[in-house]
Parts: C-alpha cells; structure tokens; sequence
C-alpha cells in the first residue's frame, strides 16, 4: 500500500506555488498525495505569518494535523516556522512528536526531509534565510485541477516596511533563471493550465540578480513569445515599478490579462512616510492614470493597510478622499497587525481593535461599490471567460473574465477548464450573468 502525504497551505500564492512543488516532489517519490479527510503517514504545514491572525491560524493548523494524523511525520515549513519555533515548542500537542521545521530557503530539501533521504537532516535548520544566495529549486508537474497556475519567479524582499515581517522570513530578492521560468511555463502549458499568474514575494525586483541583468517586463515579454497559447497575469507590483514600458506590452500582447494588482497601504503621504513605503500619494495618482490611459477596460486591485499606529480620523479621512479620487476596480483591506521583529511594533501610539474594525469595514463597503460599479461599465460587453473546473450551485459554468470579473453562464461540460466567448448581460451581487456568444468553442 503507498504511504500518504497531506500538504496544509496557508497564506501568498507563492506558498501555493511550493506546496504543489511538494506534491510533485511525493508522487515521484510514490506516495500518494490525499485529502484532510484522510490520515496520512507524512504531513505538511506551510505556513503563514504576514498577520497575528495567520499566525494563530498556522498554529491551529499543525494542532489539527498532529490530531488528526496521531503516527504521521509532521513536517513545519513556511515564514510562521521561521520565526514561531518557540511558540510551537511549547504547543502540547507537539511534546513528544517527530516533527521537522524547515526554513523557506530550504524548502527544496523538504520532500527528502520527510522521507528520510536527506544526507544531512539538520540542513534545512541551520541555513539562514537571510543569507539566502540563490532561490529554490521547485519544479511542479501540474497544479492541483486547476484552469489556472501559479508560477513563483522570484522570492525574497529588500523593502523592510515598517511593518511586514517578510524580509525576515524570507531574505533577499533572488530570482529564478528565465530559462527556468520558460520550462516551468511550458510544463503548466503542456498539462492544459490555460492561465498563469506570475507571481513572487517582490515581483518587481525580478532580475535584478542574475548575469545578464532581466527584468519582469523582458521575463514577461519572453513568456508570451514562448507560449503564445497561453495567458499571464501579473500578481503584484509596487507603484513605481509599473512603467510605459510594461503597459507598452501589456497593451501589444493579447496573452496578458489586463489586470493589476498595486499596493497603495495608504491614502495619506504621512502614514506613508511612516510605514516606509517610497512613494507619495500624488505619485500613485499618476501611476494609476497612466494604467488607465494606455490599458483599456483595465481592471486594478488595491492593497490597503487600515489602523496602523498613528493614523487619526484626519490621516483616515483624507485616505478615503484619495481613494475617491483615483480610480480601481476593488480593494484587498486588511487590519493592521503588529508582528513582533518589526520598526512598527516598537511604535506606542497602537490603535484600539474596535478602531480598526470599523476603518476596515468602511474600506470594504467602498470595495464592494466600486467593483459592482466596475462590473455594470462592463455589461454589453463580449469578453473570454476562463471557465473553471466545477459548476456552481445552481448548475451554470463560472470563471473569470481577462479583466477579472467573476461570470456565471450556462454551456456544456466541454468548456470546463478552457475558455469560452460570453456577453456580459446582467449584474448580480458578486458576479455577472452573461451568455455563451460562440457555440462552436470546445
């Protein structure tokens, strides 16, 4: 009988990325990759960090596992085993359990860790992530039964805002070779991934380490020309790092999705100053007008950061009149969190939680009007919908447009994980309605 392996994946889409490398990496190895339902001989938590809420969630998830899977090998890896090792050691659960913690710049080390292959087991708790040199090496045959993959080109962060803990959980920006980049695109290509979402943990800084010299808009430019048939979308950029010159291509290239994601954090130049970030308001401003001007039918995310220490009723009002201003699709709103390591949890003026919940959700209800807003310009419109692999409760097909907007429609199973032609026809709360336009598509 084949030994089982259960992967838990919490957090970026980067750590979705390695978590399928592992998967890859264990069915090679023979072993079969199973459900939370299952028990397993072998489990896996990659972990999060990035808020005090993913932490608990990281902890809840190996107390699940250890459960669970009372005779399993736990294996802990991701940013909470990099910076959480005592807090685990003294969760109850683990007293007296094999488990492995395994840093991020290890985690190419990780499959043969939980199988007992590896020459040296403590390799992968004595390396430093933070003296990183290169990135690991994680090839993935398929990502999950997915229409759309996800493919990490680059890891690590330089930035140190004040306050995000990833430059410590994940060390400096290393790139993958573009040649590796080009092979991993091709193996999603081959298994029918029709989409892929490059992703990293600072995207822009891409190719700033290798010899020759790329960057995300000559990486992304090489991908397109390489795989014609398939679609790119971008994860994340900072402002600054969106110039003409990637709108160029985003404008001339038909397979990349006209969509971006830009952290803004906030829409006051003092509480920008104070969390680090390099850019003004008025900077953002003019970024995002020249997305719109040179990209059409554009759709653009927002990271906003609400409560951090600091920020008055005047620094949130004036954000909020800023992000009046500007124009996007839909906001991802998290609470400040304070995490421990960081410039901004030394600060003393903290907000009260009940402070930041009400700034969340009046960021959120502006997210939720300014994308109904979004989704109702676009009705009439014909566009290409990638379709997903199940049907929703009512029976219609459902994916998302080039532009990102959630479509409902009804079509046969053929279209299942492909695209298909549809009009955007009526808009319903969180998604439109639309119709099949070509009939021939399979």
């Amino acid at each position: 009988m084949k030994k089982k392996a259960l992967i838990t994946t919490l957090g970026c889409k980067v750590n979705q990325f390695e978590s399928a490398a592992f998967k890859t990496a264990f069915e090679e190895a023979g072993l079969q990759v199973v459900s939370t339902k299952e028990n397993a001989d072998v489990v896996v938590i990659n972990t999060c960090t990035v808020t005090e809420k993913a932490s608990a969630q990281s902890r809840q998830s190996v107390r699940q596992a250890l459960r669970r899977n009372p005779g399993a090998r736990i294996i802990i890896t991701g940013c909470y085993a990099e910076i959480g090792a005592k807090e685990l050691e003294s969760e109850k659960e683990l007293q007296g359990r094999d488990y492995t913690l395994i840093g991020n710049s290890n985690k190419d080390n990780l499959v043969s860790a939980a199988l007992g292959t590896s020459r040296n087991p403590n390799l992968m708790l004595s390396a430093v992530t933070g003296e990183a040199k290169e990135i690991c090496r994680l090839p993935v045959r398929r990502f999950g039964e997915r229409s759309r993959a996800y493919l990490r080109v680059q890891d690590g962060c330089e930035s140190f805002c004040t306050y995000c803990i990833v430059p410590y959980t994940r060390g400096p920006s290393r790139s993958l070779p573009i040649d590796e980049v080009i092979k991993q695109a091709k193996v999603f290509s081959q298994e029918g991934h029709r989409e892929i979402v490059i992703t990293g943990i600072h995207l822009g800084y891409y190719g700033a380490d290798l010899s020759p010299r790329e960057d995300i808009v000559s990486l992304v430019d090489k991908l397109c020309k390489e795989t014609p048939d398939t679609c790119y979308r971008i994860s994340s950029l900072e402002p600054l790092e969106i110039t003409d010159k990637l709108l160029s291509l985003m404008k001339e290239k038909q397979n990349i999705q006209p969509h971006l994601h830009i952290p803004l954090q906030s829409g006051n130049d003092e509480i920008l100053a104070k969390m680090n970030r390099r850019y003004t308001t008025d900077q953002f401003k003019a970024v995002i007008e020249r997305c719109h001007n040179q990209v059409p039918d554009l759709a653009v995310g927002i990271d906003i950061l609400a409560g951090f220490p600091g920020e008055t009723d005047a620094h949130f009002t004036s954000a909020l009149n800023f992000l009046a201003e500007i124009e996007f699709t839909y906001l991802h709103v998290f609470p400040y969190s304070i995490r421990p390591g960081t410039v901004a949890a030394t600060f003393t003026d903290q907000l009260p939680k009940k402070t930041k919940e009400k700034r969340v959700a009046e960021l959120r209800e502006l997210s939720d009007s300014r994308r109904d807003q979004f989704y109702k310009q676009q009705l009439g419109k014909i566009k290409t919908v990638l379709v997903e692999g199940k049907r929703d409760k009512d029976g219609h097909l459902k994916g998302f447009t080039d532009n990102y907007i959630a479509v409902r429609f009804d079509g046969p199973d053929v279209l299942l994980n492909n695209f298909a032609t549809v009009k955007l026809e009526s808009f319903h709360k969180n998604y439109v309605l639309g119709a099949r336009v070509n009939k021939n598509e399979s």
